[in-house]
């Protein structure tokens, strides 16, 4: 008796968009006279990063460009891939002349001697790189290599883009399961997709009650370096926002238990010492500080009770988060406004001519005097704690 394995096609996979046409969201880069889309029009051949949460299109994306632009295109994850598949993709012989197009997904986990490789490659045009992350390419991507690829940040998809993205699928559902799934995808298309895919696979009927029964069941497993990766990390802040250290105690185990990246954890601790503590405790930046140093200099499996020891003190920590709420509205001005003209009083003045025009002029070091720009007087970023009670 012979038997025969069939691999299903993923969904994903079978509703993945070819063209940016039947792309669904961040219309601020693919959008008419948006840069993506006029790069992909253009067909202009250029490295760069998209940076976003998962499930928002990224590599959708890199695939569409890729293939406009005629390149012979290889992705790659930098979780399992090494120096030697880099050397494999510039040794290998061009096809027809097509440019060699790298897609490099999860870049922030190459590390500083895989990027240093990866460098002259770029640096040279014997690759053209697309670079997926979900980290702060700042932080992840070494400064050479960063400079040489343009950044585009990528933004979670409304509900009303995940139901575009479902309604794709052609899978027969009732409005409420439909607006279950978006509300339950936070943004995030594959996890919404997956969900589905496996409800069907369970139930082969798609209602709020099979979804939630899906989400349930111990066949389904989400990819640990996908979504329960997020999810946890997720949790692991919202405990201690929440000021509750048993929870974040727990969630920490659990990262580190699994394979996570003690950095990548210590790193979110110093942004949640600023944005989260803030001014209520301001020596919680130093704390958080000492710990990612600690973690840096000694490693697993001790560092992890430098996290711990990190951790308990933030959760227990008093919260404020004046201002990083300040720092968001003062930048959401910025966007609106653009460069607004910096009163005289407060520009330099190096020369006579400046002084001439009034540049430095009635500065003062101690006054009370407004030194915003004139339409934005009286504004009011960062709030003391007093004024918010």
């Amino acid at each position: 008796m012979r038997f025969i394995l069939v691999c299903m096609e993923p969904l994903a996979s079978k509703i993945r968009p070819k063209n940016l046409k039947e792309f669904v969201g961040q219309s601020h880069l693919v959008a008419k006279g948006k840069p993506l889309n006029i790069a992909i029009s253009e067909k202009h051949l250029f490295s760069f990063v998209l940076w976003g949460p998962p499930g928002v299109g990224k590599t959708t994306l890199a695939r569409i460009y890729a293939e406009a632009v005629n390149a012979d295109f290889t992705p790659l994850s930098a979780v399992s891939a090494g120096k030697d598949d880099i050397r494999a993709i510039v040794s290998k012989p061009e096809i027809l002349g097509k440019p060699k197009l790298l897609f490099l997904d999860e870049i922030h986990r190459f590390n500083k001697a895989q990027q240093d490789f990866l460098l002259p490659f770029v640096e040279t045009g014997q690759l053209t790189l697309i670079g997926a992350t979900t980290e702060n390419p700042s932080f992840e991507v070494i400064s050479p290599l960063l400079s040489r690829c343009r950044v585009f940040v990528l933004n979670d998809l409304s509900p009303e883009e995940i139901v575009k993205i479902i309604d794709r699928t052609k899978i027969k559902m009732p409005k409420d399961a439909k607006e279950w799934i978006s509300s339950f995808a936070n943004g995030d298309a594959r996890q919404a997709i997956g969900l589905l895919e496996n409800t069907i696979k369970l139930y082969a009927k798609i209602t709020v009650k099979t979804l939630t029964d899906t989400l349930q069941s111990k066949f389904l497993r989400f990819d640990k370096k996908g979504e329960e990766h997020y999810n946890t990390i997720s949790a692991f802040i919202k405990s201690m926002r929440a000021s509750q250290p048993d929870a974040a105690l727990y969630y920490l185990s659990r990262m580190i238990d699994s394979g996570e990246d003690p950095i990548f954890i210590a790193r979110r601790m110093v942004v949640f010492a600023s944005e989260d503590v803030g001014m209520a405790q301001p020596t919680a930046l130093v704390v958080a500080n000492e710990v990612f140093r600690a973690v840096e200099t000694i490693g697993l499996p001790e560092a992890g009770i430098n996290l711990a020891h990190g951790v308990v003190y933030l959760c227990l920590a008093p919260k404020d988060r004046g201002s990083y709420e300040a720092y968001m509205s003062a930048m959401a001005d910025v966007k609106k406004f653009g460069n607004l003209p910096i009163p005289l009083m407060i520009r330099n003045a190096p020369t006579k001519l400046m002084e001439s025009l009034g540049y430095g002029g009635g500065y003062e070091q101690y006054t009370s005097k407004d030194f915003l720009p004139e339409k934005l007087k009286n504004k009011k970023y960062f709030k003391g704690r007093k004024e918010k009670k």
